[in-house]
């Protein structure tokens, strides 16, 4: 089972689960667990390979990663702690996750909050992908994460997000990160999908004004999901949770507090 980390709220019955994206871990969400756990129950969780799970699951080497096996492991957490539904706050591919644990199971979805949210790929980052196949297996894995984490994250005030996801991604090791890699073959079908599906669950998407990469289509498709909203972060890239933790803590209670 993945590693985890629980806080209970003395008198909430609600959950609030917060999925990091490749490379990073639950570290990434240490802005926000102050002023969440305050008001909910938290689960905060290291993917498979990621931070502490990466002990756990070292001598899974030959498995197949897939969207649907990696979601299937965060379902067997919240299983495994008996929460029927949470709320669930993911970053980059971990909204990838959160939307397909939310066609697979959507009675276990309350609510989602995607920040840097991944629902299409432009050319860029279509390009980025292919450049990823060509070199995987021959460039050391941590400069082909530095060179993504810098065209994703290229201003001077996303210096700290790309330093705390270079840091996490230097945890992994080459074959960890050749399997993570292999999935972007699945991402743009799927992708497509929940493009065409309104799953009509509440969902914030939470972007910075600088995700140039990925704000656009977020903007397009909460325009045609009915229960989507998108609130843009200014003077913010992707990483909106590091760069701008009290606004993105503010937003997301407030989200929340409105579906009470």
């Amino acid at each position: 089972m993945l590693n985890y980390t629980t806080y209970i709220h003395p008198t909430s019955t609600q959950w609030v689960t917060f999925v990091h994206g490749a490379g990073g871990s639950s570290s990434i969400w240490y802005k926000q667990l102050r002023s969440f756990k305050a008001e909910y129950n938290i689960l905060v969780l290291d993917l498979r390979g990621h931070g502490k799970s990466a002990m756990v699951l070292k001598d899974v080497v030959n498995s197949k990663y897939t969207f649907d096996v990696i979601t299937a492991d965060i379902v067997e957490v919240i299983d495994y702690l008996n929460i029927e539904k949470s709320h669930f706050v993911g970053i980059s591919l971990g909204t990838i996750l959160i939307r397909n644990l939310a066609e697979k199971h959507p009675n276990r979805v309350q609510s989602m909050i995607l920040a840097g949210a991944i629902m299409k790929l432009n050319f860029r980052s279509q390009l980025l992908m292919k450049l990823g196949v060509i070199f995987k297996s021959v460039v050391p894995y941590i400069l082909l994460y530095m060179f993504f984490a810098f065209i994703i994250m290229p201003r001077k005030n996303h210096k700290q997000s790309r330093i705390l996801f270079v840091r996490e991604a230097k945890k992994l090791c080459q074959k960890e990160f050749i399997r993570w890699f292999k999935l972007t073959s699945e991402i743009n079908p799927l992708l497509r999908f929940f493009r065409a599906n309104d799953i009509k669950i509440p969902t914030l998407y939470m972007m910075g004004e600088e995700d140039h990469l990925f704000l656009p289509s977020v903007q397009k498709l909460a325009k045609e999901h009915l229960l989507s909203q998108v609130f843009v972060v200014t003077k913010c890239g992707h990483v909106v949770n590091v760069e701008q933790p009290l606004v993105f803590n503010e937003k997301s209670i407030q989200f929340l507090g409105n579906l009470s």
